[in-house]
C-alpha cells in the first residue's frame, strides 16, 4: 500500500539531522523545525511550485508520488471500481483485493492511477538506492536490510551479533522505528555506532532516509552496516535501500505459514533467519513446513535456524557475514586497482602527446 499512498513522507526524524543547502539531489519544498535534541521534523509544503535547486512534481504528487487529498478519479459506480481489483471466492465468499495491475486497492483511485503512482514512488526511491549502493561499493561496505514483523527478536539478534563480531569486524547500525530511540540505545550500549530514524506514520525505511542517516553515521570503510527496518512484513519488501541482501527474520512464535501470508517479503529476501529455535520444545511449530512454504515462494532462499539467546546457529550466521565482508573488501580493492590503472594509462597518453 505504501507504494500507492506514500504514507509517512515528510514526517521522518533522523538523530542529529539538520537541513543544509544545496543538495546534490532534488526534493519537494518543505518546512522543517529543529528540536532541542537535534532532530528535524519536516512538513511538506501544501503547494507545489518552482524553486531553485528543487525538483517539484506538478501532476498532483508530492515527494514519492503522494497524492493530494482531493482525488479527481471520479467514480460513476461503486461496482465498476472493483471490477479489476476485487474478487469473491466462489465458495467462502472471501474478498480478495490483490488482483488487477496494481495488486492493491485504494478508494477513489483507479488501477491505472495506482500503477502510475507506484512507478513514480519506486522510481525515485531506486535512484536514491543506486546512490547508496555506489557509496557502499566505494567504501567496501557490506550492507544488509534486516526485515521482520514486530517481536521477531530482530534487535536482540543484532545485539548478539555485534557482541560476537566485535573483535573481528567493525559494525554500524541504522535503526528504523516509527517512534523512540530505544533500539538505537540498545545498539549503542554494545559500543557500536548507531543512528535512529523515526518514520512517524511511515511503516518502512526508504533509500533517501538511509542516505541521510549515513551522512550522520559516517561508518568506517570495510565495515558491516546493519539496517534494522521498521517491524513490518509488507511495505519494506518493495523498497530497495541499496543493500547487498534483504535478510528476513521469522521467529518460531509467529506461525509457519507467514511466508505464504506475506509472500512479497520472502520473495525479496536472500536469507531467512528462523529465530528463537530454543523455544521449539514449547510450541507446535513445524520447521520443515515453514521452510517448505518459504521456498515455495522463493526457491533460492537460504535458511538458517538461530537462537540469539542460546547461541544456536550463530556460528553459521557469523561465517556468512564474514564472507560478505570479505567479498565487499576485495571488490573495493579491485575497483581501486582498476581506477589506478586507468589513471596511469591516461597519464601515459598525455605524456606521449607532450
Amino acid at each position: 500500500m505504501c507504494t500507492v499512498c506514500g504514507c509517512g513522507q515528510g514526517e521522518t526524524q533522523i538523530e542529529g539531522h539538520d537541513h543544509d543547502h544545496p543538495h546534490d539531489h532534488s526534493h519537494p519544498h518543505t518546512h522543517e523545525h529543529v528540536h532541542a535534541d537535534g532532530t528535524v521534523h519536516s512538513h511538506p509544503h501544501p503547494h507545489s511550485h518552482s524553486h531553485s535547486g528543487h525538483d517539484h512534481n506538478h501532476d498532483g504528487l508530492h515527494e514519492y508520488g503522494v497524492a493530494h487529498a482531493h482525488v479527481h478519479d471520479h467514480l460513476h459506480d461503486a461496482d465498476a471500481m472493483h471490477d479489476h481489483a476485487l474478487s469473491y471466492h466462489p465458495y467462502s465468499g472471501d474478498l480478495h483485493y490483490g488482483l488487477g495491475p496494481a495488486r492493491t486497492h485504494a478508494p477513489g483511485l483507479s488501477q491505472e492511477r495506482m500503477v502510475k503512482i507506484e512507478q513514480d514512488i519506486l522510481g525515485k526511491n531506486n535512484t536514491y538506492a543506486a546512490g547508496n549502493r555506489k557509496w557502499f561499493a566505494e567504501h567496501g561496505m557490506f550492507a544488509l536490510n534486516l526485515v521482520s514483523s514486530p517481536g521477531s527478536g530482530k534487535t536482540t539478534l543484532l545485539v548478539k551479533t555485534i557482541e560476537m563480531l566485535k573483535d573481528q569486524a567493525r559494525v554500524a547500525v541504522v535503526e528504523g522505528d516509527q517512534q523512540t530511540s530505544n533500539d538505537a540505545d540498545r545498539i549503542r550500549a554494545t559500543g557500536a555506532p548507531a543512528i535512529q530514524v523515526n518514520t512517524g506514520k511511515g511503516c518502512h525505511l526508504d533509500a533517501h532516509m538511509v542516505g541521510q542517516a549515513l551522512k550522520r553515521l559516517d561508518p568506517a570503510d570495510d565495515s558491516l552496516l546493519m539496517i534494522e527496518n521498521v517491524g513490518n512484513l509488507v511495505c519494506p519488501a518493495a523498497f530497495d535501500l541499496g543493500e547487498a541482501h534483504k535478510v528476513v527474520i521469522l521467529s518460531v512464535t509467529e506461525g509457519e505459514d507467514k511466508p505464504l501470508k506475506y509472500p512479497d517479503m520472502f520473495h525479496a529476501a536472500d536469507l531467512m533467519l528462523l529465530n528463537k529455535v530454543d523455544l521449539l520444545p514449547y510450541l507446535s511449530f513445524d520447521v520443515s513446513k515453514c521452510i517448505e512454504y518459504a521456498r515455495r515462494v522463493n526457491p533460492k532462499l537460504q535458511v538458517m535456524q538461530v537462537s540469539a539467546t542460546r547461541g544456536d546457529g550463530m556460528d553459521e550466521w557469523l561465517a556468512w557475514l564474514r564472507a560478505g565482508l570479505e567479498q565487499a573488501r576485495v571488490a573495493r580493492e579491485q575497483n581501486l586497482d582498476l581506477l589506478k590503472r586507468r589513471i596511469a594509462e591516461l597519464e601515459a597518453r598525455l605524456a606521449a602527446k607532450v
